[in-house]
């Protein structure tokens, strides 16, 4: 179960004192590791990873998420692209160790048991930032109750609310029950936004909720966090208010109505955590701008995205780093110090994590490529808005730029989620056009089960990190910042992170947005055949560009940098900046060795 990676993870059995703990994170999912199926894909790698930079920052940090049982789902395409879905199949009573403590919930009129089962986050100094996965599979609850921590994002929206009502309110139970009493409660998205009444509840307890005042809900308001991750409509959970008197009793949807934390007369869970946050943020310069318009009447902020590098960066880089620069496990802010490694060493580097990938390719489909010919990677959450096909628009345009320029191979991967019919008919197009161009000098490889282990050999061993989503629906994205850890560019939209990690021809490329999606896609060959390729062709400068990815972006775009503006900006404001030093972090486009570019 060990990570490939300094910030390991792990399981022990031995008890666990979290009285101290002052930072609590919840999310729905967290991407533990590559063992456990406790994710779906993005948010669940965030999360994973901001617990990892915690662990090796050495925060004072507990975080709170669900077990899921049975997983979000293995992915299986036939022939023609078609998704069918799987359960997946692990044992927690086998993997985990109990935490050694329950709690009982009230709720949907009834008394529901709930324990949790520990797994330890280790950092690079042996600090442990521990994860409670809460468990309703009980003997004595209700049948009905105990498969409530079986699917991530499962069921029908009275089975995602008691979902919610289990990690927020189930959540602070917990953490109170074990000893914890955290002066910040960090709410990664709205699911866990029932955690604000929770608070609420065991501020006034053993009086009842009615009795809550305004200085009260302030009092909780002071204690919470919240970042939103989407600006899809679709992606803020929200239930009728008959639903949320069947889950959540009279009491708290009376002290919900009475605090302003309905919107539109729904129970809104971004709303409920945008009115119980003293910090609200954006996960993006540009998203944290569309979520102020989203929301108005509350301030938001901007905190970008990171990812852990020792997570995502290959082994080969790895190796490399730890001979060169080792100060990089603990300050990456050395990433700049890769402009001391020769260029031609860098390309090398990457060349064996692309020689893997090839290798990976060729056993789960027999398909042979080519490690001279440009490769192009695409691996995300199959939705509409994030256009996995529109790199496929016009096929016979993209075969001619292939002919033009030696080959091009594509590699994509992605899951859509059960309910999403757009989503897999999109799947099924991509396979349509890739049938349609076997025999031709435009490869295109769909590979089935887009998981953690596939993820990073992509972004370890493709050459170039493709990312066309309709602006401005794109958060953040952080696939393309794994990639650029790993020197690879990115040929993207301008929307998320990009707009911060965009340096043309030097850390990628930027695709400019259009309404007309005959357009963009041109624009998109355009820059394929006469920006990416001629680059590409041109070798010495090719690794210079590689390199330049790893200390422009790989300095700036990572965990810790983020865990830091969270201290010193969200967590504690006042003296965060001592707690964690942020100093120095430079913007991602300021250089010092541009001119070889």
């Amino acid at each position: 179960m060990n990570l490939q990676s300094p910030a390991s993870t792990g399981i022990s059995s031995a008890p666990f004192d979290i009285s101290d703990r002052t930072i609590a994170y919840f999310s729905m999912e967290i991407a533990l590791s590559k063992t456990l199926p406790t994710y779906s894909g993005g948010l669940g790698m965030l999360a994973g990873d901001t617990l990892r930079s915690a662990a090796d920052m050495g925060l004072s940090m507990v975080a709170i998420s669900l077990l899921h049982r049975r997983g979000y789902f293995e992915q299986h395409l036939d022939g023609s692209g078609q998704q069918t879905e799987s359960d997946v199949k692990w044992s927690p009573e086998t993997t985990l160790p109990d935490a050694g403590q329950t709690v009982t919930l009230s709720m949907q009129g009834r008394e529901i048991t709930l324990r949790a089962w520990r797994f330890d986050v280790v950092g690079v100094t042996g600090h442990i930032v521990p994860v409670f996965l809460l468990d309703s599979d009980i003997e004595g609850n209700d049948p009905w109750d105990r498969r409530l921590t079986d699917h991530l994002y499962g069921g029908d929206t009275y089975y995602r609310l008691c979902q919610e009502a289990v990690l927020g309110l189930g959540g602070i139970h917990l953490l109170h029950a074990l000893g914890c009493q955290p002066e910040v409660c960090h709410m990664n998205e709205g699911h866990a936004a029932l955690l604000a009444i929770g608070l609420l509840e065991e501020r006034v307890a053993p009086a009842p909720l009615s009795s809550a005042t305004e200085a009260d809900a302030e009092a909780v308001k002071q204690q919470c966090v919240f970042t939103t991750h989407t600006p899809v409509p679709a992606g803020h959970d929200k239930f009728g208010l008959d639903q949320m008197m069947q889950v959540l009793g009279a009491d708290r949807s009376a002290a919900i109505e009475r605090f302003g934390a309905l919107h539109n007369d729904l129970l809104n869970m971004t709303y409920i955590a945008l009115r119980f946050s003293r910090f609200v943020n954006g996960v993006s310069m540009l998203h944290g701008k569309v979520s102020q318009q989203m929301f108005p009447e509350y301030p938001v902020h901007a905190i970008t995205n990171g990812v852990h590098a020792a997570t995502w960066l290959s082994q080969p880089f790895q190796a490399l780093l730890d001979n060169q620069i080792p100060a990089w496990r603990q300050d990456q802010h050395y990433f700049r110090s890769v402009y001391g490694i020769e260029p031609e060493v860098i390309e090398a580097t990457h060349q064996i994590s692309k020689r893997r990938l090839l290798d990976t390719v060729r056993q789960r489909t027999g398909m042979v490529l080519d490690p001279n010919v440009l490769t192009l990677g695409f691996a995300r959450r199959v939705a509409t808005y994030k256009r996995a096909s529109l790199v496929l628009h016009s096929p016979e345009r993209l075969m001619k730029i292939a002919g033009r320029i030696g080959g091009l191979q594509i590699l994509m991967a992605g899951k859509s989620h059960p309910a999403d019919n757009a989503g897999k008919s999109l799947i099924r197009d991509i396979f349509a056009v890739a049938s349609r161009l076997k025999q031709s000098m435009l490869r295109i490889v769909y590979l089935e089960n887009y998981d953690w282990e596939l993820g990073e050999q992509l972004t370890n061993g493709v050459d170039v990190w493709l990312n066309t989503p309709l602006r401005p629906y794109e958060a953040s994205g952080t696939s393309g910042m794994k990639a650029a850890l790993n020197g690879v560019p990115s040929l993207s939209v301008l929307d998320g992170w990009w707009i911060e990690g965009c340096a043309e021809n030097i850390t990628g490329w930027a695709i400019e947005n259009c309404e007309d999606e005959a357009i963009e896609a041109e624009r998109v060959y355009e820059k394929l055949e006469h920006c990416v390729a001629p680059m590409y062709a041109d070798k010495p400068r090719w690794a210079r560009l590689r390199r330049h990815c790893l200390a422009i972006n790989g300095s700036f775009f990572n965990t810790h940098r983020m865990l830091s503006q969270y201290v010193s900006s969200a967590y504690f404001p006042s003296s965060g900046a001592d707690a964690v030093s942020d100093e120095g972090v430079d913007d991602p486009r300021e250089q010092t060795s541009l001119a070889e570019a």
